[in-house]
C-alpha cells in the first residue's frame, strides 16, 4: 500500500536539497508509491528523441526529433511545502474540523486548503 503524502497536485513547493536548492515550482504530479513528486521547471533533464512517423498516418506526418528538456521527479523529502498565507516553506500539520481533516501550516497556524 502506498503511503499518503502531505503534498498534493497544484501545491507550490521549494527544493531544500540537491542541485536546484532554493527553487520554487508547482507540483504537476504526485507518485505516492515511489514517494516522488514532479515539479514544474525544476530538476530538468535532457531527452534525446529521433524523428518518428505518427501512428495511423502511414508516415505522412513525422514527429520532430531533437533534444528536449523534461522535468524529472524529485524525492518528496527533498521538497518543502510553501504556505500560501505566510509564503514560507513549512511542515504540514492537520486539524480536525466539521468538514474533516484540514492541512495546517506549522509556522502561522492557518489552513492551507484552497478556498
Amino acid at each position: 500500500m502506498a503511503a499518503k503524502l502531505k503534498i498534493r497536485k497544484g501545491d507550490t513547493v521549494q527544493v531544500i536539497a540537491g542541485k536546484d536548492v532554493g527553487r520554487r515550482g508547482k507540483v504537476l504530479e504526485v507518485m505516492p508509491g515511489e514517494r516522488r513528486v514532479l515539479v514544474d521547471q525544476v530538476n530538468m533533464a535532457k531527452r534525446h528523441t529521433r524523428p518518428r512517423p505518427v501512428k495511423g498516418t502511414r508516415g505522412a506526418q513525422i514527429s520532430p526529433g531533437g533534444v528536449f528538456d523534461i522535468a524529472a521527479p524529485l524525492r518528496v523529502d527533498n521538497v518543502a511545502l510553501i504556505c500560501p498565507s505566510c509564503d514560507r516553506p513549512t511542515r504540514v500539520g492537520y486539524r480536525v474540523t466539521e468538514a474533516g481533516k484540514v492541512r495546517v501550516c506549522r509556522n502561522c497556524g492557518k489552513d492551507m486548503e484552497k478556498s
